[in-house]
């Protein structure tokens, strides 16, 4: 009986899933070859994953295909985020001391708030300001992404969120490069330098890449420090989020209010403090941070399968000025606290 129970349901279950089969066999394979590309070559693979989808765009316009693609570019992108929540722990914050933790909790706000101060002189509006700061401040790609999620949707959305993807990378590879050489000249020690580095760089990868280049102890500096702008993300998201929801005077496309707290956001705080409290242990947090991985990879392979590359030009240089404007300011708004630490 409960064989026959179970039969139907297996059937609904298998009916919702195959018409994803297409579109996620795309994502994955795309995926993949980012990844073995970036592994290679030592390109950032999330920008390849965003170019390899934007060169092959034409297949989200194949009716078999786009259910998979829509999947991977909502659902798997709030899966990453959520799932990104294992990589916080106690570690984090007890290595570092207060001092720094509140500078780089000021940090992180006053780039934002620079972000929505500046962005009107730029000719943008809320929406691209927070896509912009919040990817700046916090961690790249990942907080662009997660942001995206919450703000209001319209038929530019995800033409802003690919500029910034592809912005935010870009400036995190050249900081990558130019970083060190700056902090070489100004004759910082190895724990100032991660510290600078990890407050500064947009993305995890070029964080790890401009730590390690320098020392060891600046590279794990540098990644802590990082890990703790990460932390910033779930905050923001909740308290923009509510934002948006009370005082909403644009509808988006679907024209729903955002729920209270997205559930993503809910499942990255949740597994955030449960690590943060070691009860998860390492066999899960382990899989678990490289699942967040390659499905945060996925989701911006199917952002850039939706993408018609002229749109991304419709930008323009403002977007440009105002994404490196921000990237400048958080620099040095991180470059003077450190000095008044020390």
């Amino acid at each position: 009986m409960a064989e026959t129970t179970a039969s139907p349901e297996r059937g609904k279950l298998l009916s919702r899933f195959k018409p994803l089969v297409p579109g996620l066999l795309i994502i994955i394979v795309i995926a993949f070859a980012s990844q073995f590309v970036a592994e290679h070559y030592g390109a950032p693979s999330m920008l390849l994953a965003l170019l390899f989808g934007i060169a092959l765009n034409f297949l989200s316009a194949d009716e078999t295909a786009r259910p998979g693609i829509e999947f991977g570019a909502k659902t798997l992108l709030r899966i990453g985020v959520a799932l990104l929540g294992v990589r916080i722990s106690a570690d984090v914050i007890g290595s570092l001391g207060w001092s720094v933790v509140a500078l780089v909790v000021c940090a992180v706000l006053a780039t934002i708030g620079f972000g929505f101060a500046v962005s009107r002189i730029f000719g943008f509006r809320y929406r691209f300001a927070f896509l912009s700061a919040g990817a700046v401040a916090i961690c790249g790609a990942s907080a662009a992404m997660a942001i995206a999620a919450i703000l209001p949707k319209d038929d530019r959305s995800d033409e802003r969120l690919i500029f910034t993807v592809v912005g935010v990378t870009v400036l995190s590879t050249l900081a990558m490069v130019l970083y060190p050489v700056i902090i070489g000249v100004a004759g910082w020690d190895d724990r100032q330098s991660g510290l600078f580095i990890g407050a500064t760089i947009h993305d995890v990868a070029q964080v790890v890449g401009a730590g390690y280049s320098i020392s060891d102890e600046a590279g794990v500096t540098a990644t802590l420090v990082k890990l703790l702008r990460v932390l910033m993300l779930a905050p923001m998201v909740v308290v923009a989020g509510l934002a948006i929801r009370m005082r909403m005077t644009e509808a988006d496309d679907t024209g729903k209010r955002p729920p209270l707290v997205p559930v993503f956001v809910a499942g990255f705080l949740g597994l955030a403090v449960l690590n943060v409290l070691g009860l998860l242990p390492a066999f899960i947090t382990a899989p678990a941070s490289a699942a967040s991985g390659w499905a945060l990879l996925a989701a911006i392979a199917a952002v850039g399968l939706r993408t018609v590359p002229q749109r991304i030009l419709n930008v323009g240089l403002p977007a440009v000025g105002l994404l490196v404007a921000e990237t400048l300011f958080l620099a040095l708004f991180a470059g003077v606290g450190l000095s008044l630490l020390n």
